[in-house]
């Protein structure tokens, strides 16, 4: 009876499963990700994090166990470097299944199988320390605002004396047209006195009488 066998068979025999597996793992830690259907790539996670754990643990021993499953060498040497920087810090959830829809052809359910790679999520944040600038920079830096602000105040006496001589032109046609203004007026109240009625009795007055 097969009591406690969770495993599909997927129609084949055990050789050509294991062979399966053995190809798709392989593939699946060359190129970080693979397409599958849905049934061998729950079963293909499986074998993964077996080997992630292996890989993790780095000895001798691991490393043959891992060799006897994958195919090519230089995929367990990655292995076996990156897995420690990777997933040291996590036991377990290393791959991730995605599901893409239907197959074209048979209508088979199909999904993505990807390693996660949790070395960034895992990192803390490091503060960064401020530099301190040392006396003499600090010094130089002093300077350096004293002479701009030298140079600003003489850009700014430089301007007040290029516009001094035309506010005095102005101030002159002002006053002369004051001028001229001031007399016209003494020209029209003396012609308005000569004509009042008062300059007139006046005249009256100093006639002889007969």
């Amino acid at each position: 009876m097969r009591h406690r066998r969770a495993r599909s068979k997927l129609n084949r025999t055990s050789s050509h499963r294991k062979a399966m597996f053995r190809n798709m793992v392989t593939s699946l830690f060359k190129h970080e990700r693979i397409r599958t259907t849905d049934v061998k790539a729950k079963e293909l996670r499986r074998w993964a994090d077996n080997l992630i754990t292996l890989a993790k643990r780095g000895d001798l021993h691991a490393r043959r166990q891992a060799l006897s499953i994958v195919r090519e060498k230089d995929v367990v040497y990655k292995l076996f470097e990156e897995a420690s920087e990777k997933y040291g810090a996590v036991s377990g959830g290393y791959t991730r299944i995605v599901k893409m829809g239907r197959r074209p052809g048979d209508a088979a359910p199909i999904s993505m199988v990807e390693l996660i790679s949790l070395e960034k999520s895992k990192k803390k944040k490091t503060k960064r320390k401020k530099k301190v600038k040392p006396a003499a920079e600090k010094k130089q830096v002093a300077e350096k605002k004293v002479v701009t602000a030298e140079k600003k105040e003489d850009k700014a006496e430089e301007k007040t004396a290029a516009l001094a001589p035309e506010k005095a032109v102005q101030d002159l046609d002002i006053t002369s047209e004051e001028q001229t203004t001031a007399s016209d007026v003494s020209e029209t109240t003396e012609k308005d006195g000569a004509d009042t009625p008062e300059s007139e009795s006046k005249k009256e007055d100093t006639r002889p009488e007969k």
